[in-house]
């Protein structure tokens, strides 16, 4: 529950003293003197949630805020909870993205760990998240952090926690995490000695350049044909959207043999700013704008964009008419796992236990696909760790063969030597499909509708409601709670099959009815033919999301079908809303 206007003076007052330093002290106390409730309350009302992947909020002073003290504390928690395992030797690996404080937060992060008796690692320079994921088991580490806010706009920044499986944390460590953070009070219990004098007693080790060899080499492994690269005339356009993606795919294009890429030279600095987009997000067409200008001008194929931890990609590709198409995540989804299943099977190394993985908002395509190759698709809840989890199942058990997962929001694996999204796996199979197309006169467009021909015309869309400040926050929970109890028999022109409360329902992972999933707030409608709709509030935003995925015999018809669906949704939302 949020503090009181008496509460919240009190805890802004705390922020005013020692040992926070100066210039935090200075901002609290004017915000104070010029009796600034509406900004004290945004700041001191709530502290800045430690939910069960991180944390992630507005770069500011306060208990509400992205700050060093914020960080430190919840990394104190974190500590607390590996030394109380009782690991021999524990180590921790940390990574940074290009955001504004990043690199401050990450040796923040270190100290702690490393002042509290955990080996810490931590990257030289911006890497990408699915680096860290590799680098947590390649260094036996038993816990990581990333900092970064993904593809949020730049007044953001975040903290993401992994454990010893390279996974983003789950049950039960995500929860006995969360408590011990909740523990640490103030920064008093914080044992932090100086970073530069931890690095010289070797408490905390640099990750340098050369480890990136390692990562990349694990990539190319995952390729269907290597030597496609030298001998194609593809032409690639690549942007990571001021962020860590172009530490290493250009490297990695470059050294597969690709000979015609062009680099969206203003988006290849690392800019905290963001300067060249509103939002460095590649699931947005108005961030990919510069890069469609590189792509037409230079007569290109196919566009590859990176968000600023580069976990996701986007893509846009050519059109007979001499257009572009951008292609949606679950598109992009698609193309990959048809890609991947079919080149195993011509080649005989398909294996008779293969697994994809994907989450219960992602298209249902994905499922076709997998039952055409005869192979077996698993549904998780929304997040890439459900999909790792997965992957760690497998290995134990070694009833399944871990193939491919993705996420409708632009987040695919193949393979496994990470386990989290990767993007720069995922750029190189794309470039790879589209090489391979060309040699046989044909485009990513093509391949798109055959696969649209093959299986029906899959069509979706995403739409989130964002209601910021802490009223927002409640009426999100309003609106989930009023379609947790209201039932409708039809949406839009169509009959609602089934109604799924993944809070209170039994919903199991794949046809096999084995496994279940955990619970969650979400609130799925199936209507027939493939067609769904899911409702979740955002675990990291101010945000509640619909999704919207249906399955038509034309585009027209199956877009048809998401406008009934959000007109239909419209007026609940805005009354809830108001």
């Amino acid at each position: 529950m949020p503090f009181n206007k008496e509460e919240i003076l009190k805890r802004a007052i705390e922020w005013t003293k020692s040992p926070f330093g100066e210039e935090c002290r200075n901002e609290i106390q004017k915000l104070i003197d010029d009796n600034n409730e509406k900004e004290l309350a945004e700041r001191f009302a709530v502290d800045l949630d430690f939910g069960t992947g991180g944390m992630r909020g507005i770069i500011r002073n306060g208990a509400n805020g992205m700050n060093i003290y914020v960080v430190s504390k919840a990394t104190q928690g974190l500590a607390n909870y590996v030394n109380s395992k009782n690991f021999d030797s524990p180590k921790a690996a940390i990574a940074y993205d290009s955001r504004k404080y990043s690199k401050e937060f990450a040796q923040e992060a270190a100290a702690v760990l490393a002042s509290n008796g955990i080996k810490t690692y931590i990257f030289k320079d911006i890497r990408p998240t699915p680096e860290l994921s590799f680098a947590v088991r390649e260094f036996g580490c038993v816990t990581g952090i990333v900092i970064t806010a993904s593809h949020n706009p730049k007044e953001y920044n975040g903290y993401k926690v992994y454990w010893k499986d390279g996974a983003q944390v789950i049950n039960p460590d995500d929860k006995a995490i969360i408590s011990e953070v909740r523990k640490v009070v103030t920064l008093n219990d914080v044992k932090k000695d100086d970073f530069e004098q931890l690095v010289k007693k070797g408490a905390i080790e640099y990750i340098d350049e050369t480890f990136d060899d390692k990562f990349l080499n694990s990539a190319y492994n995952l390729l269907m044909h290597k030597d496609m690269a030298k001998f194609s005339d593809l032409k690639i356009v690549y942007t990571p959207l001021h962020g860590t993606g172009g530490v290493l795919i250009p490297k990695a294009l470059n050294a597969l043999g690709y000979k015609n890429v062009f680099l969206v030279d203003k988006q290849m600095i690392p800019d905290p700013d963001f300067s060249t987009v509103k939002s460095p997000n590649p699931e947005d067409k108005v961030a990919l704008e510069m890069g469609i200008d590189v792509l037409l001008k230079n007569d290109a194929d196919i566009l590859i964009a990176t968000d600023p931890d580069a976990d996701r990609m986007g893509v846009v590709v050519r059109d007979k008419t001499g257009g572009y198409i951008i292609i949606t995540g679950n598109q992009i989804g698609a193309i990959l796992e048809y890609y991947l299943l079919s080149e195993l099977k011509k080649s005989g190394k398909l294996p008779k236990n293969a697994a994809v993985v994907k989450t219960v908002v992602t298209s249902n395509l994905q499922d076709v696909i997998g039952e055409y190759f005869g192979v077996k698709v698993f549904n998780v809840l929304t997040g890439f760790k459900f999909i790792a989890d997965k992957i760690n199942n497998f290995e134990k058990d070694g009833n399944y063969t871990y193939v491919f997962g993705c996420e409708e929001s632009y987040g695919y694996l193949p393979g496994t030597y990470a386990r989290d999204k990767d993007s720069i796996s995922s750029a190189l199979i794309i470039a790879e499909c589209a090489a391979f197309l060309k040699s046989i006169n044909s485009s990513i467009a093509d391949y798109l509708e055959t696969i649209f021909r093959k299986f029906g015309y899959f069509y979706d869309e995403t739409e989130s409601i964002t209601i910021g400040g802490i009223v927002g926050m409640q009426k999100i929970r309003d609106m989930m709670t009023f379609f947790k109890n209201k039932n409708f028999s039809k949406i839009g022109d169509d009959e609602v099959v089934k109604k799924i409360d993944y809070e209170k329902d039994t919903v199991y992972d794949s046809t096999d009815g084995v496994y279940t999933l955990p619970k969650s707030n979400v609130i799925q409608y199936l209507l027939g033919d493939n067609s769904k709709i899911t409702i979740r509030p955002s675990g990291t935003e101010p945000k509640i999301k619909f999704y919207y995925s249906t399955k038509a015999d034309s585009k027209s018809e199956a877009v048809k079908k998401v406008k009934s669906y959000k007109e239909f949704f419209k007026p609940i939302i805005e009354e809830i809303s108001k």
